[in-house]
C-alpha cells in the first residue's frame, strides 16, 4: 500500500500538470489489415541434413528428409511409405530421391521396376545415365541365356533356401504346406544340399528328388517310400512350372556371373512380368530373398531398397513374412525400405491383413498423394492421420503431398531441378496425366496456379532455384554420418 506523501504528492502533480497517464481509445481494424502485426509461425522442421524434397506449402521453407539421419531421433524406423493415384508424382518422387540420395558416397540404392514401355523398365533413363545396366528378368530372354537368379545359390543360408522354397510353393498354391507335403520338401532339398558339391545345385534337381525320393529318406521317418512321393507330388508340379512353364530360364540354373552388387544403383527389370499374375509375387520373393543373403552386409554403407508395385508383397501373407523378417534384420544394417502403392485398400482388405499391418507399422513415414474422398478417409483411419490432412488429400495437385514423419505432418511441393526433369519425366509419367499436371512441379511462371487458395505461398525466384542446385551440389563433396 502506497503511503500519504506519496499519494498526496501524485495529488499535486496532477493538479499542476494535468493526469501522467493517458487512457487510449480503442483501435478497430479487419485481420487483413492487421496480419502484418502478428508474424508468421510455422511448425518445426525435419533439421537441415539430408536431400531436399522441395517446399513446405505453408510455411515456404524448404523441406529436408533423411531417414538415416532421422532415425532413432525422430524416428523409430527408416522404413517409407508412398501412396497415391496414378499422375499425381510418386514415380516423380522416387527418382528424384533415389538421385539425390547417390550423391552421398555412402549411399546404395536397389529398385523393383515393375513398370515400363517399349519393352524396359521405366527407371531405364536413369540407368543409362548413371552408367549401369539394368537386371533384366525375362522368361524370354533367359531361355537365351539372359539373367538368373538361383533360389540355391551357396549364399544363401541353408535355412533361408528352404524358407524361399516354402514360400515360392505357397504363393503358388495359394496355400500354406501341410505338414507332409513339408516334409518331402524338407528331406528332398536336405538330399540335394549333402550330395551336389561339384556344383550349384539347382532346382531341378529338388524337382527330381521330389519325384524319385530316396529310401533312407522314407526310412528315417519309418514311412512308406510311396508315401513320401505322394506328399511331395503337389510341390514338385509347382517347382516344375519354375523349370518348365511360364517362369523357366530365371530361376533354374547357376546365378548369372557378373551381377554388380556394389554398384551405387542396382535395378531389377520387372516389366516384361505380368503384373497380375502370380509370377509377380514370386519373382519379388526370390529377389528379395537372394539380396537379403547376398546384397545387404555389414559395412557401414546405408542402403535404399524401393520396390515398385509392392501391394505383390503386402498382399501375399507369405511373402509378408519374407520381407517382416527383412525390414527387421535389415535395420541392424541400415536398410530403408521405401513401398509404391496406389490405395491402401489393396493391403489392408486383402488375405494379408495382418501381415500388411505389421509392415505398415513399421513405415514411420507416410507420403499420400492426392486420393479420392472415400479413399483418403479410409487412409486416415488406418494411418492415424488428423483430421486436416484427411480432408486435404483430395484437394491436392500433382507434386504436392501430405507427409506424415512419425507425427509431424506436413504439405510438401516437390520440387524438381532442370538436370533431373528429362530423366523424371518419362513417356509413360506424360501419358498417366493430363499434359498440365505432367508439368514438373514448381517450374516455369505458373507454378502457383496449381496450388488451391488456401495453400499459395510465395513464388521461388531463381536465386532460391540456384540454391536448391547448389546445396545438391555441395552434398556430394561429403558424406552424411
Amino acid at each position: 500500500m502506497r503511503d500519504p506523501l506519496s499519494l498526496l504528492t501524485d495529488a499535486f502533480t496532477s493538479f499542476l500538470f494535468g493526469k501522467v497517464e493517458t487512457t487510449r481509445l480503442p483501435v478497430r481494424t479487419s485481420t487483413g489489415q492487421a496480419q502484418a502485426v502478428y508474424l508468421p509461425t510455422a511448425a518445426p522442421g525435419l533439421g537441415d541434413s539430408g536431400v531436399i524434397i522441395g517446399r513446405e506449402v505453408y510455411s515456404g521453407k524448404g523441406y529436408i528428409y533423411d531417414p538415416f539421419q532421422l532415425y532413432g531421433q525422430q524416428l523409430p524406423a527408416p522404413h517409407w511409405l508412398v501412396l497415391g493415384e496414378s499422375g499425381n508424382g510418386k514415380s516423380a518422387l522416387e527418382k528424384t530421391y533415389v538421385l539425390r540420395q547417390l550423391r552421398f558416397r555412402d549411399r546404395q540404392v536397389v529398385v523393383l521396376d515393375a513398370q515400363g514401355e517399349d519393352g524396359v523398365g521405366e527407371w531405364n533413363l536413369i540407368a543409362e545415365e548413371l552408367g549401369i545396366t539394368p537386371i533384366r528378368l525375362d522368361p524370354a530372354a533367359a531361355l537365351d541365356d539372359g539373367i538368373r537368379l538361383n533360389p540355391l545359390d551357396p549364399a544363401i543360408t541353408t535355412t533361408g533356401q528352404l524358407a524361399l522354397l516354402r514360400t515360392i510353393i505357397e504363393v503358388a498354391m495359394g496355400r500354406g504346406l501341410d505338414e507332409r507335403s513339408g516334409f518331402a520338401l524338407k528331406v528332398a532339398h536336405a538330399y540335394v544340399n549333402e550330395t551336389i558339391t561339384d556344383r550349384q545345385p539347382v532346382l531341378t534337381d529338388i524337382v527330381e528328388q521330389l519325384r524319385h525320393p530316396e529310401a533312407e529318406s522314407a526310412e528315417a521317418m519309418n514311412v512308406d517310400i510311396d508315401d513320401v512321393r505322394a506328399w511331395g507330388l503337389d510341390v514338385a508340379l509347382v517347382l516344375d512350372r519354375l523349370v518348365d512353364g511360364d517362369l523357366r530360364g530365371m530361376f533354374d540354373g547357376p546365378t548369372t556371373v557378373g551381377i554388380d552388387l556394389d554398384a551405387p544403383l542396382i535395378v531389377f527389370d520387372l516389366s516384361h512380368i505380368d503384373r497380375n499374375s502370380i509370377a509377380m509375387p514370386i519373382l519379388m520373393a526370390i529377389v528379395g530373398v537372394w539380396l537379403e543373403h547376398t546384397w545387404i552386409r555389414p559395412d557401414r554403407k546405408k542402403r535404399i531398397f524401393l520396390v515398385e508395385e509392392a501391394w505383390h508383397i503386402i498382399n501375399s501373407p507369405f511373402v509378408a513374412q519374407l520381407f517382416q523378417r527383412l525390414l527387421k534384420f535389415g535395420r541392424r544394417l541400415g536398410l530403408s525400405f521405401v513401398a509404391v502403392v496406389h490405395h491402401l485398400s489393396d493391403v489392408v482388405d486383402g488375405a494379408a491383413a495382418r501381415e500388411a499391418a505389421a509392415i505398415l507399422k513399421m513405415a514411420s513415414t507416410r507420403t499420400i498423394y492426392a486420393q479420392k474422398a472415400d479413399e483418403a478417409r479410409a487412409t486416415g483411419r488406418v494411418l492415424g492421420l488428423p483430421r486436416w490432412a484427411v480432408e486435404i488429400i483430395p484437394t491436392l495437385t500433382p507434386g504436392i503431398a501430405v507427409w506424415d514423419v512419425n507425427g509431424n505432418v506436413q504439405v510438401v511441393k516437390h520440387l524438381i531441378t532442370e538436370a533431373e526433369r528429362p530423366l523424371v519425366y518419362t513417356d509413360r509419367a506424360m501419358t498417366e496425366a493430363s499434359a498440365p499436371a505432367a508439368a514438373p512441379a514448381g517450374s516455369g511462371p505458373s507454378a502457383r496456379d496449381d496450388l488451391p487458395d488456401e495453400l499459395k505461398a510465395a513464388e521461388w525466384e531463381a536465386e532460391q532455384r540456384a540454391a536448391l542446385i547448389q546445396q545438391l551440389n555441395e552434398s556430394s563433396q561429403s558424406t552424411v554420418a
